[in-house]
């Protein structure tokens, strides 16, 4: 009989967190997980899931006026959008719930607390009452320490803050109170162009807020292919968002009704004033706190250091997800967990994720995704690249449901002619990835993909064309 109370111990039931105890528990780990708010951690509770459900109101309104091309009349005087930010809560609520079951029928221990790592396989807990506190704060009960062979660090990340654009939770909001207002503001301003703050532009453009986008560098979505990006531009610039590339923010000024930011492009100084504003600059590691100095885990500028199966410095020890310096991704976080419990289990999996087979996606409209070198990074690196691009009108799919506008590009090696990367914007981009990272991932050539019979009409057909314009004989364009 073991001398530990678990075989593995999760700090944090995120969706690196949950899926790796259970894939433990598979595997015959006996298994614990602490959480201090709510099973699913932010992807769930305060991140993918209820901002998506907010999108898909946020596309409910916009398709108003294609209903009224058709001679509908819609009347939205009375939208209440206390009732789009309950639905999104319950979403997120009933998937919360349904990984507290799922870890329920997995035989694995859910145990709401704080957890502090006091040594090598150790945790000091300190349990929520039932009822009690969603943050976790102290119960009243006494702490208690867990044991187990194993340790896995899964605590996330946490919205950055900016020197002088620190949140007030009122006026200058992170993505989590955005996610948790209940009423509008009229006009907002969006520092950072990213995908977290490309999906609220939308969002909150859709329901009528007066939208500014600001974005130091030279292109929104800046992870993402240029091309693929212009397509956000030029239809978010058609829904009425005011956009700022290559543009700096320099200071702000909350002492007034709403708030004042000074920005400067290219010498030019200009002042932007808007009811609140969202500071969406990414994400940073929830590193401290939790007990890794007291047994010496390696960090570097606040993330874990990690090995080919997420093991750290110290031994018995793993991490993953966000509190490493992989891409902060849910899926990412997910594999990770995966192959951390599999190694403790004596398993063979494979070694850390190739960053080249990582698919992102941005769920604004039209919506992005993406995997591999950009253009400009294959071009960068001295690759003999060579591109293969389809217009989305190309498919008559497209046409028929008046989703046009968008591209499928494909980035190979011109003597190889192995697949380097892929990129589609439009309708439905992040399904339509993984078509091409399987592709990549099965070693495939793009004639693979251009002989491969696709139905007909669908989206999916502009993959086809693309690779098929590689292979030098594209159909429709």
């Amino acid at each position: 009989m073991s001398d530990h109370d678990y075989d593995v111990l999760v700090l944090g039931a995120g969706p690196g967190g949950y899926v790796a105890a259970i894939r433990a528990s598979q595997l015959g780990l006996r298994a614990g997980i602490i959480e201090r708010e709510a099973p699913g951690g932010v992807c769930l509770n305060w991140g993918c899931i209820p901002s998506k459900a907010l999108i898909h109101q946020a596309g409910l309104v916009r398709s108003v006026a294609d209903l009224e091309k058709i001679g509908a009349r819609v009347d939205l005087k009375g939208l209440d959008y206390t009732a789009v930010h309950r639905k999104s809560r319950e979403a997120a609520q009933k998937l919360s719930k349904g990984v507290q079951a799922l870890l329920k029928k997995n035989r694995i221990d859910y145990i709401a607390g704080t957890g502090v790592i006091t040594g090598p396989g150790e945790i000091l807990l300190q349990e929520t009452r039932e009822g009690g506190s969603p943050s976790g704060e102290a119960s009243g009960e006494a702490a208690r320490t867990l044991t187990a062979r194993y340790l896995l660090i899964a605590t996330g990340s946490h919205p950055r803050e900016l020197p002088g654009f620190e949140f007030d939770h009122k006026k200058v909001l992170s993505s989590r109170d955005i996610l948790g207002q209940k009423e509008l503001p009229k006009s907002l301003v969006i520092l950072g162009a990213g995908a977290i703050g490309m999906e609220f532009a939308y969002v909150m453009n859709a329901f009528g807020v007066q939208v500014t986008v600001v974005e130091m560098m030279d292109q929104i979505l800046p992870l993402e292919d240029e091309d693929a990006a212009e397509v956000v531009t030029k239809a978010f610039k058609r829904y009425g968002i005011t956009i700022h590339t290559g543009t700096r923010a320099l200071s702000l000024d909350t002492t007034g009704q709403g708030i004042s930011l000074v920005v400067e492009k290219t010498g030019s100084q200009e002042t932007l004033q808007a009811d609140q504003l969202l500071v969406a600059v990414g994400r940073a590691p929830n590193t401290t706190g939790i007990g890794l100095e007291t047994v010496g885990v390696a960090l570097d500028r606040g993330f874990v250091t990690v090995g080919d199966y997420c093991q750290t410095s110290v031994p018995g020890i793993y991490a993953i997800g966000d509190v490493t310096a992989s891409p902060l991704l849910a899926h990412v976080a997910s594999k990770e967990g995966e192959i951390a419990v599999e190694h403790m289990a004596g398993e063979s999996p494979e070694k850390r994720i190739n960053p080249g087979e990582i698919p992102s996606a941005v769920y604004c409209e039209p919506q992005v995704a993406s995997f591999g070198l950009t253009e400009r990074a294959a071009r960068e690196q001295g690759v003999p690249v060579e591109v293969a691009s389809f217009p989305y009108r190309g498919a008559g799919k497209s046409v028929a449901v008046e989703k046009s506008e968008g591209l499928v590009k494909i980035i190979y090696d011109g003597e190889t002619r192995e697949i380097l990367g892929g990129h589609v914007a439009g309708a439905d981009a992040t399904e339509l990835i993984h078509e091409i990272l399987l592709a990549k991932k099965a070693e495939l050539l793009p004639q693979d993909l251009a002989t491969m019979i696709h139905a007909h009409p669908t989206l999916s057909e502009a993959v086809m064309e693309a690779a098929r314009k590689a292979e030098g004989w594209a159909i429709h364009g």
